[in-house]
C-alpha cells in the first residue's frame, strides 16, 4: 500500500539490522523516516548502502541509554514541523557477556534503561504527536521476541525472564540495584526482562489510549533474525554458529530484509489494525507464511503486574 510522502514515520535503532530494514521497506512504500540512532555517520552510510533515496529520511540522533537525549530528541523532531503518522521502538541492546551491570546517566541498569525506560519515556511523550496528527490511521509498534516466552521453544532457555513484584524498579533501580525483580545481576536475563516490559508497555498504551485516541497499539515478533548487530557482543563462535543452526536445524531464521518487511507491514498495512495484538509468523518461518495474533507470555499478558510496572516505570522517567 503506498503512502503519500508526507507520512512520517519515526524508527529508534535504524541504522542496522531490522530497523535499517523495515526503514528500507517503508521509504519504498513513500513514506518519510526519521531515522532516530546514536551514530549518525553509521545511519548515513548504512542508507545508502541500501538504497535509500535521500529525501526519503531524516536522521536525527537520540541516545535511548539517556533520558535527557529521549527528551531532547521529542524538542527536536518537533522543532521540524513534521506530522507523525506512526513511532516504531525497535533500537535495543544485548550485552551477554558483560559481568558487571553498566548504568545509564540517570544510574538505572543500562539494558533495561535503552530497551524499556527509554522506549517508555519516549512513548509517552510522543503521544501527543501521534494525537494530533492528520491520519485517521495512527500506529505505535514496539517489537518483541520470541525469548519473552517461556511457553515458547525459543523462549525455554535459561535464564528465564522474571520480573518478581518489580521490587527492583519499587526501589530505585540505582546502584547496588540492577534487575527489576531485585536479585543478582544477569545480563541475558535483564535484556529479556526489558522485553516482556516492552510487551506490557504495550498493552497498557492499548488500554489507556487505544478508545480515546483512536491509536493503533501493536507489537511483534518479526522472526528469529540471527544475523542481526544485535549478536555483535556475543561471542565470535556463536555469531557464526547461530545464523546455521536457525538455518538448518530449527528453520527459523529470516534474513534482516524480511524481518524489515514484516515491520513495515505491521505500520501500514490496512490487516494490522488491530490494537493491542503481538503479530507473529511462528518458528518454521517460510517466505509465504502467515502473519496472526499470537498469545504473549503468562507475564506479559498479567494486567495487574502491567498497570505496577507503568506507575513505577513512569516514576524513574520523571513522568510521575
Amino acid at each position: 500500500m503506498a503512502q503519500e510522502r508526507n507520512s512520517t514515520v519515526i524508527i529508534t535503532g535504524a541504522s542496522s539490522g531490522v530497523g535499517l530494514y523495515a526503514a528500507k521497506a517503508l521509504a519504498k512504500r513513500g513514506w518519510h523516516v526519521i531515522m532516530a540512532c546514536r551514530d549518525l555517520e553509521k545511519a548515513q552510510k548504512a542508507a545508502q548502502e541500501v538504497g535509500m533515496p535521500s529525501d526519503s529520511y531524516t536522521i536525527m540522533y537520540i541516545d535511548l541509554g539517556s533520558l535527557e537525549s529521549v527528551r531532547k530528541f521529542v524538542n527536536d523532531f518537533r522543532a521540524t514541523g513534521k506530522s507523525l503518522n506512526a513511532l516504531v521502538c525497535n533500537a535495543a541492546i544485548y550485552m551477554p557477556l558483560i559481568k558487571e551491570p553498566l548504568r545509564s546517566p540517570e544510574g538505572y541498569e543500562l539494558t533495561v534503561t535503552t530497551n524499556h525506560l527509554g522506549h517508555f519515556l519516549l512513548s509517552n511523550l510522543m503521544l501527543e504527536d501521534l494525537r494530533k496528527s492528520y491520519s485517521p490511521d495512527r500506529r505505535l509498534v514496539i517489537l518483541g521476541t520470541v525469548t519473552h516466552n517461556p511457553d515458547e521453544l525459543g523462549g525455554k532457555i535459561p535464564p528465564q525472564p522474571d520480573l518478581g513484584n518489580l521490587e527492583g524498579l519499587a526501589s530505585g533501580f540505582k546502584d547496588p540495584i540492577s534487575m527489576i525483580d531485585g536479585k543478582k545481576f544477569e545480563p541475558v536475563k535483564a535484556y529479556k526482562d526489558s522485553k516482556v516490559c516492552n510487551i506490557l508497555t504495550m498493552r497498557e498504551l492499548h488500554r489507556r489510549y487505544h478508545q480515546p485516541t483512536g491509536i493503533i497499539f501493536t507489537s511483534l515478533y518479526p522472526g528469529c533474525v540471527a544475523e542481526t548487530p544485535l549478536f555483535r557482543n556475543h561471542y565470535p563462535l556463536f555469531q557464526k554458529l547461530f545464523p546455521l543452526f536457525q538455518k538448518y536445524i530449527t528453520g527459523g531464521y529470516v534474513s534482516q530484509e524480511l524481518a524489515g518487511e514484516r515491520v513495515a507491514a505491521v505500520v501500514a498495512d490496512p490487516e494490522y489494525k488491530q490494537s493491542g495484538a503481538y503479530w507473529s509468523w511462528g518458528n518454521r518461518q517460510k517466505k509465504e507464511g502467515k502473519s496472526f495474533v499470537q498469545k504473549v507470555s503468562p507475564q506479559a499478558r498479567d494486567d495487574e503486574k502491567g498497570e505496577r510496572m507503568w506507575e513505577l516505570s513512569a516514576n524513574l522517567v520523571g513522568l510521575a
